[in-house]
């Protein structure tokens, strides 16, 4: 018998007569005459009906993997394409429905399948969510790969903190742990798990001109909040041979139009699934657009736009410190909810690599972030300081100079102006979806079951 997934037997045009199909069961009704059950293999939203005799009901439980063989038929109800007559079922493993705590035919909320991180990828909604995630990633290769850029696997364990991007988590073997503070480290050096694949894509772009890497970064923060997480993937590119801040923007502008325009054609169903039961006022349709382009606006009009705000913010907006959650959220509902680059942001409020506009009396660097409505930032870039005298006395300034000497030769042998950004993955998901956890956007929520510890 021909193997088929369910998407494929769904998708089929024409019958056949000997198909076998694998899945697990997501109902089950028996007549006087006949048996119906649907059977979802994870291939699609949409599970696939098994039409059979009532005789072969015996074990049949909602949960329990079975192995279906028969003929695939034409079906004869108007909101199906075929359906499968089962001449043989065989259950593979059965399934207890009285412990199994998802039931049939109940659309359990995301706080109480996050209980069970072992077994939520087999309801609708997250399986709905991780059918996006693999495509979203498909989309962001394939618009690098179809734009000329190559992709750079950086390291997890690193020995840099790329400057301040966040509380590290150090590395230790398990005998380091238990020796003193004087111990020698593994790699010779203090090493961590990377919070950014930038400085490493510096590096590649010196020679390629164009790269970038989609991979696992991490955040020592102790947040539980429902906007953080310890583990988490980014996007990053780096484009050489650029002199613009509009450039940068402009990818950063394709990516987010290309890929979503990509989800919302190759996974319809399970997109409009999120926006129907899980955050109905979602909308990304009209961002998607060619002639849908993106606000822009200056750091300095940013907060003085906040600062003629009717609304009280928790955190007070002045010109030299960082825009907060409250505060871009608040930007993007005062242009009109669509997507906000902010540039030009205080000198000193940057790390060390962004480029120096030579600007005053308020000294800024050539820095960009992407705000997008229910989320904030989004995604986060610069030029890159390419001038050896600048960086020279930036890193002298802030006592860097010998831990990044190697980055100073980037700048003496071949410079050339370049920049490039980086792109949370799971907050992009979380704008796509309307999502207001971003716990609820990745495969398992980090321990929260003994099993996964």
């Amino acid at each position: 018998a021909l193997r088929l997934r369910v998407r494929e037997a769904l998708g089929a045009r024409e019958p056949a007569d000997a198909v076998r199909v694998q899945g697990w069961v997501r109902s089950v009704r028996s007549q006087k005459e006949v048996l119906f059950l649907h059977i979802n293999d994870g291939s699609s939203l949409e599970s696939l009906q098994v039409v059979a005799d009532p005789s072969l009901e015996k074990d049949l439980t909602f949960g329990s993997a079975v192995e279906v063989q028969g003929k695939l038929v034409k079906s004869p109800h108007r909101m199906q394409n075929m359906e499968l007559q089962a001449e043989t079922i065989r259950v593979v493993g059965p399934c207890d429905i009285w412990s199994f705590p998802l039931k049939m035919r109940e659309r359990h909320p995301l706080e109480y399948v996050r209980q069970f991180p072992h077994l939520r990828c087999r309801s609708n909604t997250l399986g709905a969510l991780l059918r996006i995630r693999s495509e979203a990633t498909a989309g962001i290769h394939s618009f690098f790969q179809d734009n000329g850029y190559v992709h750079i696997h950086t390291p997890i364990i690193t020995s840099n903190d790329c400057e301040g991007a966040g509380e590290l988590f150090q590395i230790e073997t398990s005998s380091e742990a238990k020796e003193s503070a004087e111990k020698t480290h593994f790699f010779n050096v203090p090493a961590f798990l990377t919070v950014s694949g930038q400085l490493h894509l510096e590096v590649m772009a010196g020679a390629f001109t164009h790269v970038f890497t989609f991979g696992p970064t991490f955040r020592a923060e102790n947040s539980q909040s429902r906007r953080h997480l310890a583990e988490f993937y980014m996007v990053e590119a780096e484009l050489s041979f650029t002199e613009s801040l509009q450039d940068i923007m402009q990818v950063m502008e394709d990516l987010f139009k290309t890929v979503t325009s990509t989800l919302l054609s190759k996974c319809p169903h399970d997109v409009e699934l999120f926006h129907k039961y899980i955050a109905p006022a979602q909308k990304v349709m009209h961002v998607t657009g060619k002639n849908c382009s993106p606000v822009i606006i200056s750091y300095s009009e940013a907060v003085e736009i906040l600062k003629q705000a009717s609304q009280t913010f928790t955190f007070k907006p002045e010109w030299g410190c960082d825009l907060q959650t409250e505060h871009e959220k608040y930007l993007v509902k005062h242009c009109g909810e669509v997507p906000v680059f902010v540039v030009n942001y205080p000198y000193d409020l940057k790390p060390f690599y962004m480029r120096d506009n030579e600007d005053g009396p308020q000294h800024t660097v050539a820095a960009v972030d992407l705000l997008v409505p229910g989320v904030g930032e989004l995604c986060g870039g610069s030029l890159r300081e390419e001038r050896l005298p600048f960086l020279e006395s930036r890193l002298q300034r802030l006592g860097l100079t010998d831990a990044y000497q190697w980055y100073l030769d980037l700048r003496k042998f071949g410079s050339v102006p370049h920049g490039g950004f980086g792109m949370g993955f799971e907050r992009y998901l979380q704008y796509i979806l309307g999502v207001d956890n971003i716990k609820d956007v990745i495969p398992f929520p980090r321990f929260s079951h003994s099993c996964l510890l």
